[in-house]
């Protein structure tokens, strides 16, 4: 019976996948653990292996393909001592994935239908007004236009007056000013304002309404791949679920900075092929991780995650970096990182950064964490606020560091500066605790020798 090789789930939230590349053909035999194929997710590309022996009868989806479901079929094996011709007929017969795209033709045959008998009752409505029957004007529930006269309108609506509980006496049931006068006196109508709908919530303008907006051949349109996509959704899901609150302070960074340069120059020489290089060499965002990772140990409060049912303390500070990559960004994880050395920090931290470039993670290691930190400041930013990366509560925003002016015992004095903003899940982290934890971090920062302790 042949072997179905199916889009698998490379991550828990995965729902569909690019196929990048085959690394087999027709008729190749496979065996358990061979590398079959590339796949490219959101944040990553990652190799399927094959989990049963045979021979490529069919590959259904061919490499380059964008969009296929997950469970969606994309090969077929033929097993041992089974026709492979046959399989591949087998493949042919049955059902193939369809890519995630939109289905025009489906949409187009629903709207035809809808042009035809059903739309016809909807203009029956007014056909039977203009018959000259008189229609009461109260309580158009079902949103049918309420007939008023201008000065009916604005009497009703200084009065507070709901016009749809207002019978008209007037042509057609139009309501007038005698009938407005007459509610107000009774008090019969209820107030507009308790009737009110909430305003609808406003929309994006469309691609057309955008594109209007510039002058034709003045623009290319370069679509969206998974990994930008995934950011914007993110990014949306983020500012609109989660109550930022940010705070800023300023951190002294010259012991930070004569630490590092002794711990490098103090680093053992590795034999290599290129005759030999340093076992390490610490940057100053090493040491930051470092230090975040510290203070939420010593702030566990805020080593929290929101849910609507808990609140999640972790026993452990595992902290995302955030990664520029090609078309986007993403953020390797350091796992226990206040229970790492510098050095064991920046060697994990090079291996991730490199692999996240080349779109080589494992999702274990982008997904999850407790905190992350933003580090703009090699490009000369000097502060800034970073959207918060769900389920993190927080996320460290850090600047470029700085020669400053700054006031020492009632004198004044230079000092190498860096600023830093946390921004925080209000739910989670309030701004008190939000004080607490970066006054943890500036202390290890200032006093950096703690890091070693």
């Amino acid at each position: 019976m042949p072997i179905e090789i199916t889009m698998p789930a490379l991550s828990p939230t995965m729902e569909e996948g690019n196929l990048a590349k085959w690394l087999v053909k027709e008729g190749d035999s496979v065996a358990p653990g061979d590398v079959i194929a590339e796949i490219e997710t959101d944040k990553a590309t990652m190799e399927v292996e094959a989990v049963d022996e045979g021979t490529v009868a069919k590959i259904v989806v061919p490499e380059g393909t964008d969009g296929v479901k997950v469970n969606a079929l994309i090969a077929v094996l033929a097993g041992e001592g089974e026709d492979v011709a046959e399989a591949a007929k087998a493949a042919d017969g049955g059902a193939k994935p369809q890519a995630a795209k939109p289905e025009p033709k489906k949409e187009e045959k629903v709207a035809g239908k809808a042009e035809k008998p059903q739309g016809e009752p909807a203009t029956e409505a007014p056909k039977k007004a203009d018959s000259g029957e008189a229609k009461p004007a109260a309580g158009k529930a079902d949103g049918e236009r309420i007939f008023a006269t201008p000065l009916a309108r604005r009497l009703a609506k200084e009065a507070g007056l709901d016009l749809s509980a207002i019978a008209g006496s007037g042509p057609k049931g139009r309501v007038v000013k005698a009938d407005v006068e007459k509610a107000a006196g009774t008090g019969a109508a209820p107030a507009a304002k308790a009737a009110e709908a909430p305003a609808p919530a406003a929309k994006p303008m469309s691609d057309e309404a955008v594109l209007k907006l510039f002058e034709e051949g003045s623009y290319e349109l370069v679509p969206h791949d998974g990994m930008r996509k995934t950011i914007a959704r993110r990014l949306v899901e983020a500012k609109t679920t989660i109550p930022h609150f940010y705070l800023t302070l300023d951190c002294e960074i010259d012991a930070l900075l004569k630490l590092r340069k002794e711990l490098n120059e103090a680093a053992p020489m590795v034999k290599g092929e290129d005759g030999g290089k340093p076992a390490y060499k610490l940057s100053v965002n090493d040491m930051i991780i470092k230090a975040m990772a510290l203070a939420l140990k010593a702030v566990p409060d805020a080593n929290v995650s929101w849910t609507e049912a808990n609140m999640v303390r972790h026993r452990h500070a595992d902290v995302g970096v955030a990664v520029s990559i090609p078309g986007g960004l993403i953020t390797p994880i350091v796992r226990r990182a206040e229970e790492k050395t510098l050095s064991a920090i920046s060697n994990e931290m090079k291996d991730l950064a490199a692999r996240a470039r080349n779109r080589k993670l494992r999702p274990e290691e982008y997904q999850g964490g407790t905190t992350a930190v933003s580090n703009l400041g090699m490009f000369g930013i000097k502060d800034f606020s970073a959207v918060i990366n769900p389920p993190h509560a927080t996320i460290l925003a850090v600047g470029a560091g700085g020669e400053r002016a700054v006031v020492k015992n009632g004198e004044l004095a230079v000092a190498n500066v860096m600023s830093v903003t946390l921004s925080t899940d209000h739910r989670a982290v309030d701004g008190a605790l939000g004080a607490e934890l970066l006054a943890a971090f500036r202390k290890l920062i200032e006093n950096p020798m703690g890091m070693l302790v």
